[in-house]
């Protein structure tokens, strides 16, 4: 079996891009899986414990949690408001949605991915940005 270098450097590249630790990649019979030890970016040296155990994970979401029913992305991608720049929004703060309806697409390796809401419900909050990459799992949307 003969891997595709191109693929490999294409996936890297992917990896810094959308500032992910690990991507895995099926065509097929054939897998692929590239990782980066997030370490090994910083520089030659290890963090000093002092710094390591003076970072507050998590600080700025702790305050910020909102209940409701998630919408989740189903890829790793960019997620994108509307169907084309300058189109209107599939959703919006206070919009009432349905079961099946698209409230964002997430575009991954130039393939637009339509996001259907999993119910029916009420726009509560939108949580990521026009443009902005987003990670599988990731919540979109939080319904009321």
């Amino acid at each position: 079996m003969k891997i595709d270098k191109k693929i490999i450097k294409e996936l890297t590249e992917y990896l810094d891009e959308f500032k992910l630790t690990e991507l895995e990649y099926t065509v097929k019979d054939t897998k692929i899986k590239v990782s980066k030890n997030s370490i090994s970016v910083n520089s030659q040296s290890f963090p000093s414990p002092n710094l390591v155990s003076s970072s507050k994970p998590d600080a700025n979401i702790s305050d910020d949690i909102i209940s409701g029913i998630e919408i989740k992305s189903p890829i790793i991608g960019t997620a994108y408001h509307a169907p084309e720049p300058g189109a209107k929004k599939f959703v919006e703060v206070g919009k009432k949605i349905k079961k099946g309806d698209t409230v964002m697409i997430v575009e991954a390796m130039k393939t637009m991915n339509h996001v259907p809401s999993t119910s029916n419900g009420v726009v509560k909050k939108i949580l990521v940005n026009d443009g902005q990459p987003v990670e599988f799992g990731q919540v979109l949307i939080i319904l009321e």
